[in-house]
């Protein structure tokens, strides 16, 4: 009998030991203390409220003590970020650098092989000031397409130089006076001026017609010339700079050449720009 009671005592101590079960009874304890601890705090009883603050202080501090290894990792953990995200932002702003240097060496390239291609072809050239003349007079002739202007060469106007409207050419001074000038415009049946047509770089020449277009002439590509394209004028002769707006074509007409719209409205003109383009003395 003694020992069956000494087996059942070992039995349930093996029982309370196991890990399940001391969960449990530690669990059990604490809710236990606690109700004990919250019906005594309902009495004011000094010892109560000493060991009331002590727990708190307990808990307090452990957190603290616990938090300590979390707020590390997490510091870590955004130093990492932060260090991966300016890496990131350091390679782009590398290949950016990058990119714009080679960029400026580009342009650098650029300007040094245009000016080299100016020397070869001795086009350099520097503009005059403006000189802002008003449209006094339009000779409107079938034969004869023309305006006077009422500057002169007491303005320093002198012959050949170029007349705009806007950034288009319209024409360039033929004859000087005093105080006026007349200019003969690209529509003119006298004018002829070298040209370039784009977008196939076609060298031609363009003549006037006597009314408001204009036309292509003596053109060894004249296949080459689609409707649409643009004239500027090609520099040759040394008559006008090259790069200057003129017109497109235009092939809406019922002939079969190759027929000159022109950007500018000449009987519409009321104020032009008179300059020139002379060529540097330094290279």
């Amino acid at each position: 009998m003694e020992t069956s009671r000494d087996d059942f005592v070992i039995a349930l101590r093996s029982a309370f030991l196991k890990k399940g079960t001391q969960q449990r009874f530690s669990l059990l304890s604490l809710i236990f203390f606690s109700i004990i601890l919250l019906i005594l705090g309902s009495f004011n009883i000094k010892a109560i409220d000493y060991t009331k603050v002590a727990i708190k202080e307990i808990v307090y501090r452990s957190s603290f003590v616990v938090s300590v290894p979390e707020n590390l990792l997490k510091e870590g953990y955004l130093t990492i970020q932060n260090h991966k995200r300016l890496y990131k932002e350091n390679e782009k702003n590398k290949s950016e650098l990058a990119t714009l240097k080679a960029k400026d060496l580009l342009n650098e390239f650029i300007i040094l092989e245009n000016q080299r291609l100016k020397d070869i072809v001795d086009d350099y050239l520097v503009k005059s000031d403006t000189i802002i003349a008003k449209v006094l007079r339009d000779k409107g002739s079938p034969f004869l397409r023309s305006i006077i202007i009422n500057k002169g060469s007491k303005h320093k106007i002198n012959l050949g130089m170029v007349v705009m409207d806007g950034t288009y050419l319209v024409g360039k001074v033929i004859e000087v006076n005093y105080l006026s000038s007349r200019v003969l415009l690209l529509s003119d049946l006298n004018s002829k001026i070298p040209v370039i047509v784009e977008p196939n770089a076609v060298f031609s020449i363009l003549s006037g017609t006597g009314k408001d277009y204009g036309i292509i002439q003596y053109s060894k590509k004249y296949e080459d010339i689609k409707n649409e394209s643009v004239i500027y004028t090609s520099g040759a002769g040394s008559l006008f700079k090259a790069g200057i707006p003129i017109g497109k074509i235009n092939n809406n007409f019922l002939d079969d050449k190759k027929n000159v719209e022109f950007f500018s409205d000449f009987s519409q003109l009321r104020f032009v720009k008179v300059l020139s383009f002379l060529k540097s003395e330094t290279k």
